[in-house]
């Protein structure tokens, strides 16, 4: 008889592979440091993973289990900054070097780069990132932070990576001379939400592997007002998943996080609408398959 892990994402219908037998490695990364308005980041990962005890295997159109998810211990979160950036890379690293997908929970934003400098740490440095979120992270640093979840794209696009934006709708002066001065790409949630733009046709000269990064707060907060910092007018639920596969069917996706979800106690329904939100880009990563 199946015992349930409640320490495992889909810990009620799966038992925990060995690491090497799955192809999803979720790395939760409880770290809230930065945040700006309201807090909870930090419990968004474990809130998220008993969530997904809910869940049915089959998302309706495949059943990404079947690849494997192996639920790893969550990132030691305590120290500085820098050593909590190094610590994810260092995990980040470890699942890239055996081959497996990062699949990352966090946490506000600012985890992000500890993610990417995992990447480039493991020598991967041909990737592209594309980010979904209301607002820009392009300041150079937010409240005297470098590591701020306000500058974390500024570190990615600083280390040379290139950046598509979808759906931001909250920036600074200071964000659109980034985003020209480093080359970024973007749809603006005005471009995309009020004629509910459903895919998108990447540049040609955007590299051929994706790593994406999913802010919850890049989603309508009529969707998810569990986060820390709404912003009305943001994307739908639908057009979320289907912006997600439109880069997944041109791109080689190589691994993707979802951030800043910040439960609401005694509302459930984000809890297990972020689950189900995590599983089913899972299941499009399955289905697209290079």
């Amino acid at each position: 008889m199946h015992q349930e892990d409640p320490n495992i994402f889909l810990g009620s219908e799966i038992e925990q592979p060995k690491p090497e037998d799955a192809l999803f490695h979720i790395l939760p990364i409880p770290y809230e440091e930065t945040v700006s308005y309201g807090g909870g980041t930090g419990k968004g990962p474990a809130a998220i993973i008993e969530a997904s005890h809910q869940l049915e295997t089959f998302d309706n159109f495949s059943t990404p289990c079947e690849l494997g998810i192996y639920t790893r211990d969550a990132v030691d979160v305590s120290g500085p900054a820098e050593q909590v950036m190094d610590n994810i890379a260092s995990a980040t690293a470890d699942i890239l070097k055996h081959g497996k997908m990062p699949v990352g929970i966090g946490g506000e934003h600012s985890v992000t780069w500890g993610i990417i400098k995992g990447y480039l740490d493991a020598g991967i440095t041909d990737f592209g990132v594309v980010q979904i979120d209301a607002h820009a992270d392009l300041r150079d640093r937010y409240e005297g932070h470098k590591h701020s979840h306000a500058s974390v794209m500024r570190l990615v696009c600083e280390a040379g990576i290139p950046l598509y934006q979808l759906g931001i709708r909250a920036y600074c002066e200071e964000e659109m001379e980034a985003r020209k001065q480093y080359n970024v790409r973007y749809l603006d949630a005005h471009q995309l939400v009020p004629t509910q733009v459903q895919s998108i046709e990447l540049p040609e000269d955007f590299p051929s592997k994706v790593f994406f990064t999913l802010d919850i707060d890049g989603m309508d907060p009529s969707v998810f007002p569990s986060t820390g910092t709404p912003v009305p007018g943001g994307l739908g639920w639908y057009q979320t998943l289907n912006l997600f596969e439109s880069v997944a069917k041109q791109r080689e996706i190589i691994g993707f996080d979802l951030l800043e979800f910040a439960p609401i106690a005694g509302f459930h329904a984000y809890e297990f609408g972020a689950a189900q939100l995590l599983y089913k880009l899972m299941g499009i990563v399955q289905r697209n398959q290079r």
